[in-house]
């Protein structure tokens, strides 16, 4: 013997309020632990060890250019000429920036090449 006659169902509506909650919090979390500063040169290799005051020369920056090819001392330089051209001066470290136009296939490309063939390679951010 039943005394309630049972309710009706009938879907229950989503509440949005603990949703919102919930993203709000992940977005100050990605706020506060994201960087802020931009960074100028941000080095490649990951190599920790301790190093000593360097002087000589200051370390020469490459430009990868919206044609693909290297500007480096007023010099356009095309892939295959860029690691000869280093070599004969004597360079083993080098500073790689981008023009606003370059393409990411032409940087990856020069990062490859120069990287391939022994050379150290620091990535210069533009603003």
């Amino acid at each position: 013997m039943q005394l309630v006659e049972p309710r009706p169902s009938r879907p229950m509506p989503i509440r949005i309020t603990p949703l919102i909650d919930v993203v709000f919090i992940l977005l100050v979390f990605f706020m506060l632990t994201s960087r802020l500063l931009p960074v100028d040169y941000l080095e490649l290799a990951n190599d920790t060890r301790a190093q000593g005051s360097q002087q000589g020369d200051p370390i020469p920056t490459l430009t990868v250019t919206a044609q693909g090819t290297v500007r480096w001392q007023a010099r356009i330089l095309t892939q295959a000429e860029l690691v000869d051209a280093l070599r004969a001066a004597g360079i083993r470290e080098v500073n790689l920036a981008t023009e606003d136009s370059a393409t990411l296939a032409a940087f990856t490309e020069t990062l490859s090449r120069l990287d391939g063939n022994g050379i150290t390679t620091h990535w210069q951010r533009t603003h």
